[in-house]
């Protein structure tokens, strides 16, 4: 756009979106950058102008659309109909081809000569449709770049910010292999590692299908499919993460696990590799763990005030059982990071067992449980209280050998945090009971349960007003009152999301407090059912009913409320 810059100009202060002063301010920075930049980025810089209204202005100054590349899904037959080179040495993106008539994405379509290029070298007519030039960076890298390439930007790029390469901590052999074949498999799984990590993906899945190798991100909960490499690497592939996890490359008829710890700049990961034979070959899934990214503040985990001040109440009893429930991936361990690092104190002695230490808390003594040594949960809690701990942690209740005595730790002074897999908090109550431990032991030490799940954020930079589907206010029974006196908001797609709506992730919770009417209920080893009607008595608000007054504020949707609560009866 550079060459175009004066008439940009122009323009941009004939629509009166410059003045003569801040034009006037951006040559003054062009010619303090030693002609390093371009009067637009100077511009730009200052915040005078930005691309979105430079890409509006000239859209509409030669009669051309926009198009968002972020929600927009181009057609495979149109990726293969442009030699790769074309998109990188043109600055543009094929986006449609119908008859005979290409179409490209461009940032600046006063640049005709680009147009008048394209035409001669494809030997067809070419129109345009305006599109940001950072998008259209991103799809040029994801579609029409080589591998190698990628994996050398994105690598060159986190080293140009004067941090530490990346390498994998304890493996020395990283630039042992010559061959140039060996380097670009481990170039790929960088690439995989480090892209994963950027977008804020908590696992990565690499799955052999028939005809290809399919790669896939968990991102804020949803898997979403990524380019894939071609199949024949599939083997290399799964033998170069295989070694780096410390993992057997021998045995492929078996399941196996491993870890690899990675450096990267501003930030220590650590990637849980678990393996499975499947019939195209090795499955993998590496569970991404971000030592910097742990959340420990309890307002940002999504409580509200009026629950804040229940848990503010419940850890700051002297003894007790403090149970979290809820499936695999619910944040329930993060939770009760954040508890234990709010009441983390020097006059405090906490110690955890966990199988495994996911993050590292300062000052919190951590215990890794290991099988191998008979390091199990109840052998580890049994060492645990002859340190003299004030609060201890139990990573999860498995059996009812750690249950007895976490419950025997709470009625000796302590107060013990633990999680268990159940729908709801009530529920925990019954499955301790299932598990062995006698009633009157339940009703005397468990203090309070609480049950969480995680809903999607609204993305803010695209969140809009929205009306309730007939089929959304039935499956929720809504009514008018609560429908008249909401903001609900969902995304419409962009490019901070991804094109998802969504950004991020926050927790609902149902917090469930033993009263004396509940201990009663459990002495009487009354059902579930019973006991959490008397809980939502005394003024238990459910995961349905939390949910719902997220979204009511905007900062989820009502669609991810009911598929997420599914399973909660009103």
């Amino acid at each position: 756009m550079a060459e175009n810059s004066d008439y940009i100009l122009e323009l941009l202060q004939e629509y009166g979106m410059l003045t003569r002063e801040q034009v006037d301010e951006g040559w003054q920075k062009v010619s303090e950058s030693d002609g390093r930049m371009d009067i637009l980025d100077a511009l730009k810089e200052l915040k005078y102008v930005d691309d979105h209204e430079v890409m509006n202005m000239l859209a509409q100054q030669y009669g051309l659309e926009t198009l968002d590349l972020a929600t927009y899904k181009i057609p495979e037959e149109v990726i293969q109909a442009v030699p790769k080179d074309i998109p990188q040495k043109y600055h543009v993106v094929p986006v449609m081809l119908h008859d005979g008539v290409l179409t490209v994405a461009m940032s600046d379509p006063s640049d005709m000569a680009t147009l008048d290029s394209l035409r001669y070298v494809l030997k067809m007519d070419v129109d345009a449709v305006v599109s940001p030039k950072e998008q259209i960076q991103q799809v040029i890298d994801r579609y029409f770049s080589s591998m190698e390439s990628s994996v050398a930007s994105i690598i060159g790029d986190m080293q140009t910010d004067g941090s530490d390469e990346i390498q994998t901590i304890g493996d020395g052999e990283e630039g042992g292999d010559d061959g140039k074949d060996d380097m670009m498999i481990i170039k790929l799984v960088h690439l995989l590692i480090i892209e994963a990590h950027k977008l804020k993906a908590s696992d990565i899945h690499l799955e052999p299908m028939e005809k290809k190798f399919r790669i896939r991100y968990r991102i804020d909960g949803v898997l979403r499919e990524m380019e894939s490499p071609p199949k024949y690497l599939q083997a290399n592939v799964i033998s170069r993460l295989k070694i780096m996890g410390h993992m057997d490359i021998s045995e492929k008829r078996i399941p196996l696990d491993g870890r690899i710890p990675m450096r990267m700049p501003g930030a220590e990961i650590d990637l849980r590799v678990s393996s499975i034979p499947t019939t195209h070959g090795e499955s993998i899934v590496m569970r991404i763990l971000d030592k910097t990214s742990i959340q420990l503040d309890i307002p940002k985990l999504g409580f509200y005030t009026d629950d804040q001040e229940k848990i503010d109440r419940i850890i700051a009893m002297p003894d007790g059982v403090f149970l979290v429930t809820g499936p695999t991936g619910s944040g329930k361990t993060t939770s009760l990071y954040a508890f234990l690092n709010s009441i983390n104190q020097p006059n405090r002695k906490i110690i955890t067992v966990e199988d495994p230490v996911e993050y590292q808390l300062s000052g919190i003594n951590q215990v890794q449980v290991n099988p191998l040594v008979q390091m199990t949960f109840a052998n580890a809690l049994r060492a645990m209280l002859r340190q003299a701990p004030n609060i201890i942690m139990v990573g999860e209740i498995r059996d009812l050998e750690t249950a007895e005595i976490a419950i025997q730790a709470a009625q000796t002074g302590h107060l013990v945090f633990s999680t268990l897999h159940t729908n709801d908090a009530p529920s925990a109550v019954t499955r301790l009971i299932d598990m062995g431990v006698k009633p009157f032991l339940v009703a005397s030490s468990v203090r309070a349960i609480m049950a969480q799940r995680l809903v999607r954020r609204v993305c803010k930079n695209c969140a809009a007003p929205y009306t309730p589907s007939p089929t959304e206010i039935r499956m929720l029974h809504l009514d008018e009152d609560f429908i008249k006196n909401s903001t609900f908001k969902k995304g419409t797609g962009c490019s901070v999301c991804g094109g998802t709506g969504y950004k991020g992730r926050l927790g609902i919770y149902e917090i469930f407090l033993v009263g004396e009417e509940i201990q009663h209920l459990i002495y009487g080893k009354e059902s579930s059912h019973k006991i959490r009607e008397a809980a939502r008595k005394s003024g238990m608000r459910t995961l349905r009913e939390d949910g719902l007054r997220k979204a009511a504020a905007g900062t989820t949707t009502l669609q991810e409320v009911l598929e997420t609560t599914i399973g909660d009866e009103e």
